[in-house]
């Protein structure tokens, strides 16, 4: 039995099997993956179904299933969500997911999952400025985690990514992968909210990437989740006046 589902609020996936290995992403309560190896002290390599991404994590973390739950792709879309674990209370954070539930009820493998909250579609989201935005800003001030992609903590491309799934559009992991993806927009002035502006190092690799609020202003994730502003060369921190990041490129999804 190789199928499995996240179920702890938030289950960091780490580049080896030990503790002490980098976080390189994470899991979020109800994702669904494939184990794909085992290693002592109860380790699992996992694929994540949703990006294919791979890492080790607890298999404490993973409530085993015969093969992938049937989803409709609804999220929770409060900051935190209460449900029942197997009869427990339990917090889940925005952008979790319960595949099977059925009129509050799902059942993975022999765990049962009891939810009565809100839930969104990611089908029937408009991606219109005003809602880019309000979902965007519920992140403002969570702290930067290098691999983490959720309230608890967030790394630049985790939160363009939970942003973007909540309007059913799905982005790949990393920045330099999410630069592969959309259409390419010529100019900063060009740019309209929902975009992503990428940026470089000295290397010229893409190490950071950003949502575009308008063609002067950005939300990312740096330190902080902050609104800062962006001219033709890049970020400017708006606290110290210090330019942080050089735009390489910019990319349009819808």
């Amino acid at each position: 039995m190789n199928d499995a589902v996240c179920c702890v609020p938030v289950s960091p996936l780490r580049a080896e099997p030990s503790h002490r290995s980098e976080i390189t992403s994470q899991q979020v309560f109800g994702e669904q993956c494939v184990i794909l190896e085992r290693a002592k002290d109860n380790w699992a390599k996992v694929r994540c179904r949703y990006d294919n991404y791979e890492g080790w994590c607890q298999e404490y973390h993973l409530q085993p299933v015969e093969s992938v739950i049937e989803s409709s792709g609804t999220l929770t879309r409060e900051w935190n969500n209460l449900l029942f674990y197997k009869g427990e209370p339990m917090q889940v954070p925005f952008g979790s997911q319960i595949p099977g539930l059925v009129n509050g009820v799902a059942q993975w493998g022999d765990a049962i999952i009891e939810y009565d909250g809100e839930l969104a579609d990611p089908r029937k989201q408009t991606f219109t400025e005003d809602e880019i935005k309000r979902v965007a800003k519920l992140f403002l001030n969570t702290s930067y985690l290098w691999g983490g992609k959720s309230i608890y903590g967030i790394d630049c491309s985790g939160f363009c990514q939970t942003v973007f799934k909540y309007f059913n559009i799905a982005l790949m992991r990393d920045a330099y992968q999410q630069a592969t993806q959309g259409e390419v927009v010529g100019f900063l002035q060009e740019a309209r909210c929902g975009d992503l502006a990428f940026f470089d190092n000295e290397e010229g690799r893409i190490t950071h990437v950003g949502i575009l609020l308008n063609d002067h202003r950005i939300i990312h994730s740096s330190a902080k989740v902050r609104i800062d502003p962006i001219d033709n060369m890049g970020i400017i921190n708006h606290e110290n006046r210090e330019r942080t990041h050089k735009l390489r490129i910019i990319r349009r999804y819808v």
